[in-house]
């Protein structure tokens, strides 16, 4: 039956049609720039496997895994006048507001930040939102596929809207130094990447070429939450 369904045409208009919903449901990959975003992806690979790991090696060893959640959860608590802020510029007034209430409640009952009682006591989670995903919502285009230095993947539209989160956090005014504000930032990545330590080698494991696959998870991550799929939000 499913060849003479394209015997007669009927099967094959059907998967024509799918194939065509499904080529304008989602953008293509914009990376005009892949030759030199391929020499950052080498750079940021080796800092990673030179630099990142072994010092996530010390820090696992010190630091116990509940009280790396805790700082976790203080840079997360910390950073949320930037989903605030983004919520509201998308006419989310209810999940800015929950995300406000996370805040008063974990500065206090949870003690600066370390504790999630917003989470654990109330139920309030955290509605993520950043001024990337604000620019696409206001339907700004997503621009050609970035790997820089350190930073790692983005899109000309993300790196905007990086810069508008870095404007909105409040450790730019409270850490002017910059050699403050690269500890600040240094040590929040080293404690997320010490949350998931072999993620990254995973991917790699099993890919043919990591570059492709970091693109591919970056930015059906990034197209999911600027849509509002509900998606696993890890970080790769």
């Amino acid at each position: 039956a499913w060849a003479d369904g394209f015997e007669d045409g009927s099967c094959r208009e059907e998967v024509e049609q799918n194939d065509f919903e499904s080529f304008f449901e989602e953008e293509a990959v914009y990376d005009p720039l892949e030759p030199m975003n391929r020499v950052f992806f080498e750079f940021n690979d080796k800092l990673y496997f030179w630099l990142l790991k072994p010092v996530n090696r010390v820090y696992t060893a010190v630091l116990p895994q509940d009280v790396r959640k805790g700082v976790g959860n203080f840079f997360s608590n910390l950073a949320a006048p930037i989903r605030v802020v983004n919520n509201v510029l998308q006419g989310k007034v209810s999940d800015a507001g929950t995300d406000l209430a996370r805040f008063l409640v974990n500065s206090t009952l949870g003690f600066l930040g370390f504790g999630d009682p917003a989470l654990q006591a109330f139920g309030l989670e955290a509605r993520s939102e950043d001024f990337g995903q604000t620019l696409g919502v206001w339907g700004v285009g997503e621009g050609p596929y970035l790997c820089l230095p350190v930073l790692g993947s983005l899109t000309l539209r993300d790196t905007v809207g990086f810069a508008g989160d870095v404007a909105l956090h409040p450790a730019t005014y409270i850490l002017t130094d910059f050699p403050e504000q690269t500890g600040y930032y240094g040590t929040g990545k080293v404690n997320q990447l010490s949350l998931r330590p072999n993620l990254y080698e995973d991917m790699k494991k099993y890919s043919l070429d990591p570059y492709i696959s970091v693109r591919q998870v970056y930015l059906e991550l990034r197209r999911n939450k600027v849509l509002d799929h509900d998606i696993n939000d890890d970080p790769y």
